[in-house]
C-alpha cells in the first residue's frame, strides 16, 4: 500500500513505517500530524484510487521524529569587471517525518 501526498509545493511517494525529509512542519518532536492533502492511494489488492486532485477522505498519519537545518548552500553572484559580488549561504529547515498509517 503507499500514497502519493503533497507539503511543502513538493510530492512524496510514502507508504507505512517509511520515514521521509519535507520542509519545515510546526510541531514537537513525537507529534503526531494528519497530512490531507492525498493525490493517490494504491491499496494492497492493486486498487488505484486518483483524486481530482484530492482524494476525498483520504489522510496520511505521519510522526514527527525531529527538525533540523539541512547542509548550507553557497549563492555566489558576480558581476564581471564591476568589482561587485556577493557571497550568501542559507540552510533550509527541514522536517523528518516516520508514516504511521494510510487511511484511504
Amino acid at each position: 500500500m503507499f500514497a502519493i501526498i503533497e507539503t511543502g509545493g513538493k510530492q512524496y511517494r510514502v507508504s507505512p513505517n517509511e520515514k521521509i525529509i519535507v520542509e519545515k512542519l510546526v510541531g514537537d518532536a513525537g507529534a503526531k500530524i494528519t497530512l490531507e492533502k492525498v493525490l493517490l492511494v494504491k491499496n494492497d489488492q492493486g486498487e488505484i484510487n486518483f483524486g481530482g486532485p484530492l482524494v476525498k477522505g483520504a489522510q496520511v498519519e505521519a510522526e514527527i521524529v525531529k527538525t533540523f537545518k539541512n547542509d548550507k548552500v553557497i549563492i555566489f553572484k558576480k558581476r564581471r569587471r564591476q568589482n561587485s559580488r556577493r557571497k550568501r549561504g542559507h540552510r533550509q529547515q527541514q522536517t523528518l517525518l516516520k508514516i504511521l498509517s494510510i487511511k484511504a
